[in-house]
């Protein structure tokens, strides 16, 4: 009974940390999200656009400081300006592509208040704001924020824009338009966004696909990893982003058509448990 009793009390404390955690910015807005495509392979955390101060998402020790200024002998970070602090429970926080400042700035220990940086342009980017990544130290893997932070209202469901089926000889079909295929093997590929907001396109949070009423491929944006220096993105289990990311839309796998008449489904759903659906029945022969 103790036992239970402790770990209860060790779970209680776990989430009561993460709750705590909030965006860092009080006026910037998420212009890349978690997931979205960066060059091809899926973006591990938020870019904001802002122009204002950069907060800590909780209490925390600063861990690292990269100051370009000091670095000029090495290959530049495509996160300019960046600091990492670590918030207890195994959680680090990457802040980059902010305003330099000589010499770090930055406290060795900050409060919810501290102001640890000035949005900026440093690194690989044009655009003023800053970066923004979460780190699960104990799982080795990145966490999409949006999990555990509290976002805004939103109502807006996701946009599908086109759904994709590609042969094994390389033939692309639309199966709104084609609805007659012949037996074999088809990737899956989903155009779809967590709909347009204030002119940004987002990543939507899961991906799903089922025919005849069976789930048959599911792709998840709550947490990706790496594995010798590969991206890793979970669709029922982990593969390398390179074959989720393509310029067709999101990869979600094979499927293995019989003859017979076919349902195929592909539902999205963004962060707030908004979906859309769409629908196809198909006459494979």
């Amino acid at each position: 009974m103790t036992k239970k009793i402790c770990l209860a009390a060790l779970y209680v404390i776990s989430v009561l940390s993460l709750a705590a955690i909030e965006w860092p910015t009080r006026e910037g807005k998420i212009v890349a999200n978690f997931g979205s495509g960066d060059l091809g392979k899926p973006a591990m955390g938020d870019t904001f656009a802002a122009s204002g101060t950069v907060l800590p998402a909780d209490v925390g020790e600063l861990v690292f400081y990269h100051d370009p200024a000091n670095n000029a002998a090495t290959f530049p970070s495509p996160l300019g300006a960046w600091a990492a602090l670590d918030h207890g429970d195994n959680l680090v926080a990457l802040y980059g592509r902010f305003e330099e400042q000589p010499g770090g700035g930055i406290p060795a220990i900050v409060g919810k208040e501290t102001v640890i940086a000035q949005a900026g342009t440093s690194g690989w980017t044009s655009r003023q704001g800053f970066y923004f990544a979460l780190y699960d130290r104990r799982e080795r893997r990145w966490i999409n924020p949006a999990i555990i932070i509290s976002s805004l209202e939103d109502l807006r469901p996701p946009a599908i824009h086109q759904v994709t089926l590609r042969n094994a000889a390389g033939t692309l079909i639309n199966p709104a338009q084609s609805n007659r295929l012949p037996q074999g093997l088809y990737s899956v590929f989903v155009n779809a966004d967590d709909g347009e907001a204030a002119g940004e396109i987002l990543a939507p949070n899961r991906i799903i696909c089922s025919v005849n009423g069976v789930e048959s491929g599911a792709l998840s944006f709550e947490t990706l990893t790496a594995r010798d220096g590969r991206r890793m993105v979970y669709r029922n289990a982990l593969v390398p982003s390179s074959e989720v990311y393509d310029g067709l839309g999101f990869g979600l796998g094979e499927l293995r058509l019989s003859r017979g008449q076919i349902n195929l489904v592909i539902e999205v759903r963004d962060i707030a448990e908004n979906s859309r659906m769409a629908s196809y029945r198909l006459n494979v022969e």
